[in-house]
C-alpha cells in the first residue's frame, strides 16, 4: 500500500496579509489605485484616522481585499463589484464622513444628540407610557 502526498504544512494556515494594517492598505494601495478628482462630489480628509466611519468602512474594505484577493478568478471582481463598488460613494460622498471637511481642513465630525427614553420605555409586556388603552381606544365612538 503507498502513502498518498503528504499534506502541506501551512495548509491550514491562513496566508499573511499584503499589508499589516488599515493604515497600510490606505497610503499603499486605497490611495494611489482608487483616485477620484477632489472637491464637489468627491470628498476625502488627509485626516482620515480621525473619522470613525471611514475607519471602520476602510477596514472592512482592507480586510475583505485581503481575502477576496486569494480567491481565484473572479476574486478581484467580486471585491470590486461587492465591496468597493458600494462603499466609495458613501465614503467619499458628499454627505460621506468626509463631507466638512477639504484637502486643507479636518472638520471634526458632530455626534448625534439622543435623548433617555422615559422610564418604562423599553419594557417587553407592557403599553408604552403614551399609548392609548386598547379598551379605552375601543370605547370611543
Amino acid at each position: 500500500m503507498t502513502a498518498g502526498p503528504a499534506p502541506a504544512a501551512d495548509q491550514d494556515e491562513s496566508p499573511e496579509p499584503v499589508y499589516s494594517s488599515v493604515e497600510h492598505w490606505v497610503t499603499l494601495h486605497f490611495l494611489p489605485m482608487y483616485r477620484r478628482p477632489l472637491g464637489g462630489e468627491f470628498r476625502w480628509c488627509p485626516q482620515w484616522w480621525r473619522h470613525a466611519e471611514a475607519i471602520t468602512r476602510l477596514t472592512a474594505l482592507w480586510q475583505s481585499w485581503e481575502a477576496m484577493r486569494l480567491q481565484p478568478g473572479t476574486g478581484t471582481a467580486s471585491w470590486l463589484r461587492d465591496h468597493l463598488d458600494h462603499q466609495l460613494p458613501i465614503l467619499l460622498g458628499r454627505s460621506g464622513p468626509f463631507a466638512q471637511c477639504s484637502l486643507d481642513e479636518h472638520v471634526e465630525p458632530r455626534i448625534a444628540a439622543a435623548d433617555q427614553p422615559p422610564p418604562g420605555w423599553w419594557d417587553t409586556g407592557s403599553v408604552a407610557p403614551d399609548a392609548p388603552d386598547d379598551e379605552a381606544a375601543a370605547e370611543q365612538p
